[in-house]
């Protein structure tokens, strides 16, 4: 029987995002992701048969240095690894992941590519492509550098800790609408990754696409910021044009049909009303400290 891990991974630190978000306090965005991955964990419908697993991920928000290029790098590395010692000891063969920020389907798709030898092709569902590098020295945010983490490229150190490298022909990018800079448009032209803007998107081109990956296997990342905020903003990001809820479920129930589904990742939960109502109730006489 096929082993399926839920893997709960609530890292926060890859992200740089309370400028976006003036209604919370610094702390509450900086660590929003932390609350966002337990809530998807809870929504998600029950599994006995599925093992449940959590990645220990610090709160310490103290002192936020950058180190290589990346903020919070040495609480990410620590992650990182402790990610890995889960699956090394679980050895899943396929894994659920709740996050937290982009980065958390990092170790478990380089993961999966190494246990089925390359033969995983990667659907990256987002409204951002994730291909930032450390040495852009524009956005010290790890999650910004997650896809480019998967393919290799990055800081040396990390990369060296990952399983494997997936190959840039096995990607595809879904719903991507917002570059943020030039220099991403070219360089995703420069490793020759496909995609398909939200109204691009059909069925006969992610065949087309599946049918010329060369891997039987797909892991998905699912960035909820791919979603038309005119629908519904389950996230940081707010790019107008983007899925629709009922799009983005036909699309993953489709590749699932084509080929083996192995990784799924729903990442970047952002759940201000959530934090809003905690803060008011940890408020309240008999609640508060």
């Amino acid at each position: 029987m096929s082993k399926t891990m839920r893997l709960i991974y609530p890292q926060w630190q890859g992200g740089i995002i309370d400028r976006w978000i003036p209604e919370l306090s610094y702390e509450d965005s900086s660590r929003g992701y932390y609350l966002g991955a337990k809530l998807l964990n809870m929504l998600a419908q029950e599994n006995e048969d599925h093992k449940i697993e959590e990645v220990p991920v610090s709160l310490d928000i103290r002192d936020r240095k950058i180190k290589n290029g990346i903020i919070d790098y040495d609480f990410i590395l620590k992650q990182t690894n402790d990610c890995l010692d889960i699956l090394n000891k679980n050895n899943p063969d396929k894994i659920i992941v709740f996050g937290g920020e982009c980065s958390v389907s990092v170790v478990p798709f380089t993961f999966l590519n190494k246990k089925y030898d390359n033969d995983v092709a990667v659907i990256w569902i987002d409204a951002h492509p994730d291909i930032t590098l450390p040495s852009d020295n524009t956005y010290a945010g790890y999650h910004a550098m997650a896809l480019a983490a998967c393919m290799g490229y990055g800081d040396e150190y990390i990369i060296s800790n990952l399983p494997s490298k997936i190959d840039t022909s096995k990607v595809l990018l879904l719903g991507l609408r917002d570059w943020e800079r030039e220099e991403i448009k070219l360089r995703q032209k420069e490793y020759n990754i496909k995609h398909l803007s939200p109204n691009e998107i059909s069925c006969d081109k992610i065949l087309e696409w599946l049918n010329n990956c060369n891997a039987s296997k797909v892991a998905i990342h699912l960035d909820l910021d791919v979603l038309d905020p005119a629908e519904i903003i389950a996230a940081v990001g707010v790019s107008p044009n983007g899925m629709k809820i009922d799009e983005v479920i036909k699309a993953i129930n489709f590749i699932s049909e084509k080929k083996e589904l192995v990784g799924l990742t729903i990442a970047e939960h952002l759940p201000r009303i959530e934090i809003m109502i905690k803060n008011l109730i940890n408020s309240l006489p008999l609640i508060k400290k």
